[in-house]
């Protein structure tokens, strides 16, 4: 699950407070299409730059609901998951704040989930390097050309597309999975000597499959390997499982 929040300023700790939780439920590095968004009325101000950064208002957040109001359903919705969240240090800081506002009962977001932090993992991979949403956006090939202002629930999409392709790999996104029901099958006719089985990608896989394809290209600055393999007609057995 991917986790991103907006807020009235820079520090909890000064009295600032959350103005919206994104989430983005992915599930074996697939997105299910659940989500969970909701603007809160902060009552505090934003600090100088806060609210051009979010494009929110007080005006705007005056009949949202409070955190407390919506606690008991951000909860149920995260528990138990693993929270993939860039810069979680900073996200965690608010919502453990929030949270010990109501009440100590409450615990901590880690007391739930265990957090991932993508801006770690993106240091690790390219030292040295803006490692921001937006850099790693284009750096990646995630089109966010539509993201003008920061918004929780924006950001968390795109901060999912940008993880999936920062830690995709085959062992990854589960081609080697030993558990892999096609994967199986062709073991079991391989091994009682029988003809390799056809197996036929879904409308969804085979949309998955061109939707990877595109960001590859972009990478390879043209083609990848799948296409040299393609335009090569080279037979299945010679491409590397």
């Amino acid at each position: 699950m991917v986790l991103d929040t907006e807020t009235t300023g820079l520090s909890w700790d000064k009295g600032n407070r959350v103005v919206e939780i994104g989430c983005v439920e992915l599930v074996e590095r697939r997105p299910t299409g659940r989500t969970f968004q909701r603007y809160l009325k902060p009552d505090c101000a934003f600090e100088p730059g806060a609210q051009e950064v979010t494009g929110l208002t007080l005006e705007f957040l005056a009949d949202k609901p409070r955190f407390e109001d919506v606690v008991d359903e951000f909860l149920a919705f995260i528990d138990g998951a693993e929270l993939v969240i860039h810069n979680a240090a900073f996200d965690l800081g608010f919502l453990d704040y929030e949270l010990a506002r109501i009440g100590v009962h409450l615990g901590c977001v880690r007391d739930r989930c265990n957090v991932e932090d993508s801006l770690a993992l993106a240091r690790q991979r390219f030292p040295g390097q803006r490692n921001s949403l937006d850099a790693l956006c284009r750096r990646l090939g995630v089109d966010n050309s539509h993201r003008s202002l920061h918004g929780a629930l924006l950001d968390a999409q795109l901060l999912a597309e940008a993880y999936l392709a920062l830690t995709s790999g085959q062992g990854e996104i589960g081609f080697a999975a030993a558990e892999d029901p096609a994967r199986a099958i062709v073991a079991e006719f391989a091994a009682s000597g029988g003809p390799r089985p056809r197996i036929t990608a879904t409308v969804e896989e085979l949309a998955a499959h061109d939707a990877r394809l595109a960001v590859l290209r972009k990478k390879a600055g043209g083609r990848a390997v799948w296409d040299v393999l393609m335009e090569e007609d080279a037979p299945m057995d010679a491409i590397p499982a």
